[in-house]
């Protein structure tokens, strides 16, 4: 998403919560590509998260020579480990609905006060919060919420011309699944839950965010869009 955004024109600031190396690299390659980017750091499971990572944002668009200020917004950090009602801990519960769901609500009040008019949030949520998944229930719980969340800033910031819309990936290869698809057998049945009997792709979900802080999605908000190749249809 980072890369996709930076070659349609945004400056991306590339966040990151422990893997520095990674958002490093992800700025280094659009900086190759002939984008602007820069990383910021912060741990979405402190409590100050929000505040410290828009210092670093405010310094970094300062140091560049650019205007202070923020025209999209993409809510996409999430942890994600399994675990049905009988295995979870109060400590799993508690860490995951810090970062997935206290994460995107704080890092929308602090930008919205930088955001300017005309401006886009764009919230990953998860295409389980229409299916049951019992399997992950605490993290089903957070995207739920984050669901709501969508709906809720929709209609509040609809006077300053912002929108607001949910995308909902299924099982996209990306890191957070690794070790649900360790085995040919286990990734086909990943594979499965999509029509189009493949798992999504970074690209995938990256297409549909570029379109929705686009300029053709400005009459599009508090939607949640699935974009899980048709998965439990």
């Amino acid at each position: 998403m980072a890369e996709r955004l930076a070659a349609d024109g945004a400056v991306v600031a590339v966040h990151y919560g422990s893997d520095e190396a990674a958002a490093h690299g992800t700025v280094d390659a659009i900086r190759r590509a002939g984008g602007t980017a820069f990383p910021v750091g912060a741990d979405l499971r402190a409590p100050d998260a929000a505040p410290v990572l828009y210092a670093e944002f405010d310094a970094a668009l300062a140091e560049l020579g650019l205007d202070a200020g923020l025209d999209i917004l993409v809510n996409n950090a999430a942890i994600g480990p399994l675990g049905d009602i009988e295995a979870a801990t109060e400590e799993h519960f508690d860490e995951v609905f810090t970062v997935n769901t206290r994460g995107p609500f704080f890092l929308a009040k602090y930008g919205l006060a930088r955001m300017r008019k005309g401006g886009r949030i764009v919230n990953v949520s998860s295409a389980v919060t229409r299916s049951a998944f019992p399997e992950s229930i605490a993290y089903s719980m957070s995207k739920g919420a984050v669901d709501v969340l969508t709906l809720a800033l929709a209609k509040h910031v609809g006077d300053r011309d912002i929108t607001v819309n949910t995308v909902a990936p299924g099982f996209t290869e990306t890191e957070m699944n690794a070790e649900l698809r360790q085995t040919p057998e286990a990734a086909a049945g990943l594979a499965a839950f999509s029509v189009f009997n493949r798992m999504g792709r970074p690209s995938d979900i990256a297409d549909a965010v570029a379109f929705l802080v686009s300029d053709d999605a400005r009459w599009i908000t508090g939607q949640w869009i699935s974009v899980s190749g048709g998965s439990a249809l």
